[in-house]
């Protein structure tokens, strides 16, 4: 709980200090506007706690929409911010920027602004390129006839991810013509409000082939009973510690998310599948990966790190996970952790991206 409270709390506030001083006296203005751009920002930033502390189903959802839009946003424009400042002051130290370049400057502040804007005018437009990402498995168990699925993950539908949004992912969905379609959990983002007052249930039954799942940690965060009858409504197959055996030769289990402490190990849902067919297991988070070779399962699919969203964030998940992003194998067992087709918060993708995988099982 402290390290929690230390990166999601104090580091940002610090982050905010850092920020604010460097911004105050770059700014060639008098000290009356200066304080009410700072005052601005720190505002925006706070907005993300006003947020989840008052919780946005209080409002209107067009009103709901830009507090989400604007509190999760600033947190990523706070961390390069900082980025920013740290090498402009590293620059200053090793004498290849002069002082005056931070200090009541127009250039200086112009520069900064600017880089800002392309950064994350690039990252907004990035967000909203969806990667196909092929990929193909051979079965050693019999296959009635080779099988084609599209893969998703983190869809994180509610407040940012809309409607709208929905409907050009199940287009692409649907141009695959995919046999199958699965997905990894984080339906819904944070609030079951925008994702009803937009039918997005209707959206779901759009798609043209039998869709299963499994929950993810923002599934239960949104309230997990309504989470699930949500799935129902949408015609989803919502695997919880289950399994089923299809009739082209597939085997899939869908394990609850981590979020539940009573859930079933990977241990005790092999022995209730039938493990003699092509065992794919969808695990929202990609922890204890060593667990699906163990017991014999053929392919795990999980998401939930986003890859970070943004770099260098990327970095260190790559340090927190055995696989935080792509394909792995682990003897016969193989892997794919996808960085999602939706995101958290603000839509910005830096150095990662969003994507959808189609897999081809022969």
């Amino acid at each position: 709980m402290k390290l929690w409270f230390f990166v999601f709390t104090l580091l940002p506030l610090l982050g905010c200090i850092y920020v604010g001083w460097h911004i105050w006296r770059i700014l060639p203005l008098a000290n009356i506007y200066k304080f009410f751009i700072i005052a601005l920002m720190f505002g925006c930033f706070s907005l993300l706690f006003v947020n989840f502390s008052l919780g946005l189903e209080r409002f209107p959802l067009p009103v709901a929409r830009v507090m989400y839009a604007i509190g999760t946003s600033s947190i990523f424009i706070l961390l390069y911010l900082v980025m920013l400042f740290l090498v402009l002051d590293l620059g200053r130290l090793v004498r290849l920027i002069p002082s005056s370049f931070l200090h009541h400057s127009a250039v200086g502040s112009w520069t900064v602004l600017g880089i800002m804007v392309a950064l994350f005018v690039y990252g907004n437009l990035h967000y909203y390129n969806k990667v196909r990402q092929p990929l193909e498995l051979t079965s050693s168990k019999p296959l009635a006839k080779p099988v084609k699925m599209v893969l998703l993950s983190d869809l994180h539908l509610g407040y940012h991810n809309t409607r709208a949004d929905f409907e050009k992912w199940v287009k692409l969905i649907n141009d695959e013509k995919p046999d199958l379609v699965l997905m990894a959990g984080d339906i819904i983002d944070i609030s079951h409000k925008p994702v009803m007052e937009e039918n997005m249930a209707e959206v779901f039954r759009m798609i043209q082939a039998p869709v299963y799942t499994c929950l993810g940690n923002h599934d239960y965060y949104a309230g997990e009973p309504q989470s699930e009858q949500f799935i129902k409504e949408s015609g989803i197959h919502l695997l919880r510690d289950q399994s089923i055996t299809l009739p082209n030769g597939i085997t899939i289990i869908g394990r609850d998310d981590r979020t539940n402490m009573r859930r079933k190990s990977v241990k005790d849902l092999t022995k209730e599948a039938d493990m003699s067919k092509f065992t794919i297991l969808l695990d929202h988070q990609p922890y204890h990966l060593e667990d699906a070779e163990r017991y014999g399962v053929d392919f795990q699919f999980s998401g939930h790190t986003h890859y970070g969203q943004v770099w260098p964030i990327s970095w260190i998940e790559d340090r927190m996970y055995e696989d935080a992003f792509g394909p792995l194998q682990k003897g016969n067992t193989h892997y794919y952790v996808s960085s999602g087709i939706g995101i958290w918060g603000g839509k910005f993708r830096i150095g990662t991206h969003s994507e959808y995988v189609v897999l081809t099982l022969k």
